[in-house]
């Protein structure tokens, strides 16, 4: 199957956080975990998916109140946080939003992705994935994790699904003057 038949299928695009949507450092103090740096493009990505009814989840080993904030803040309502086993929660993601896995691309960076990339209908990574995980991807990004590869992914599956100048027009050239704009 090609990469365009599959991201025409893709309903819900679920992400792996740290070297995905950040650049994979954590910064930390002397009481836990003080911030992470997110970027917007990937953000209006995220916000542009949703506007288009392709939903996002966040599927992360960590817990961390920060994406919690940062999740609120992009309308992230299918986030599983602490999850070792990433096959249970891609399991649960796909039971809560009565999807199939071929309906589903999951971008990951690193050997926890592994198991979940392998099971869903478009694997993606960013440029600085770790070999084994390039080896098993549909899609690599031209950006590194926390640089845009989200954006990309997102830009993709809008173009192959026909959304991408509706989405253009809907959102930038006639935006909603109501509309929270938080990227």
């Amino acid at each position: 199957m090609t990469l365009l038949e599959r991201a025409k299928k893709i309903k819900l695009l679920i992400c792996d956080v740290d070297g995905v949507l950040t650049d994979g450092k954590i910064y930390t103090g002397a009481d836990g975990e003080l911030f992470k740096a997110f970027n917007v493009k990937d953000g209006l990505g995220i916000k542009m998916l949703l506007a288009n009814g392709i939903d996002v989840a966040i599927l992360t080993a960590r817990s961390s109140e920060i994406l919690k904030k940062r999740t609120q803040e992009l309308g992230i309502t299918n986030v599983l946080q602490g999850q070792r086993d990433k096959v249970l929660g891609l399991e649960q993601l796909l039971s809560c939003n009565n999807l199939r896995a071929e309906e589903v691309a999951y971008i990951g960076d690193d050997l926890p992705d592994y198991a979940v990339i392998q099971a869903v209908g478009l694997a993606a990574c960013p440029s600085n994935a770790v070999d084994e995980i390039v080896q098993v991807c549909h899609f690599q990004s031209h950006f590194n994790g926390g640089e845009g590869a989200v954006r990309e992914l997102c830009e993709a599956l809008l173009k192959a699904q026909g959304r991408w100048e509706q989405t253009i027009e809907k959102m930038f050239l006639h935006p909603d003057p109501t509309a929270k704009h938080h990227y």
